[in-house]
């Protein structure tokens, strides 16, 4: 049984919107395939758009990138990225953390909406999670990381203003007094690597 199934490991989950695949293919494709955690990503997309950006990722990328699926199990070294048109959720399950889809309205004008990743992951069993918040419109995230920090170890980055395509949702994040850090586009894979570990 890998760490990231067991109490105590890590989990890092990434928001993003406009701007966000190009930011998404910076940041993924330098992570190692041993990273200690998996990684779920809500990137405001259509449905349709979030599979083709996963399989663009995936031979861009070391790490083994999908478009989530209900039951998928997380597994470190793993990218799970939300369907378009709804909302992704983990639950811990069977001594696993396993993605389940709910189908509430939009949220923050968006589907999927990052809020509800968050605020699912602070009943998880993970010790700790690192939440990365990049260029996008809007304040998704906020929300959701506010109620995650009262619940859980959390470690949060934030993308700094200039290289942001939209500094909309870090902005927030920042303003909200949330970030434990503010970096550059080109840093955050190693801030990622730092927080979490290789196996």
């Amino acid at each position: 049984m890998s760490i990231s199934q067991v109490p105590g490991g890590k989990v890092v989950a990434i928001a993003s919107s406009t701007g966000g695949p190009k930011a998404l293919q910076a940041v993924i494709t330098k992570l190692p395939a041993k990273l200690n955690a998996p990684i779920v990503i809500v990137q405001h997309m259509p449905p349709g758009f979030t599979a083709s950006l996963a399989e663009r990722l995936n031979t861009l990328s070391e790490l083994s990138v999908k478009e989530a699926k209900e039951g998928d199990v997380l597994t470190a070294g793993s990218v799970y990225i939300a369907k378009g048109g709804k909302h992704l959720n983990i639950r811990y399950s069977g001594n696993r953390h396993v993605v389940y889809y709910t189908d509430e309205p939009n949220r923050e004008g968006v589907k999927p909406c990052a809020n509800y990743m968050y605020e699912s992951l602070s009943e998880s069993r993970y010790g700790e999670i690192v939440c990365v918040v990049m260029t996008g419109m809007g304040a998704d995230g906020t929300k959701g990381i506010t109620y995650l920090k009262k619940q859980k170890k959390t470690h949060v980055i934030a993308q700094e203003e200039e290289s942001c395509a939209v500094y909309g949702m870090p902005k927030n994040i920042v303003n909200a007094g949330l970030s434990n850090q503010i970096v550059p586009l080109e840093r955050i894979a190693q801030e990622i690597i730092t927080n979490v570990g290789v196996m």
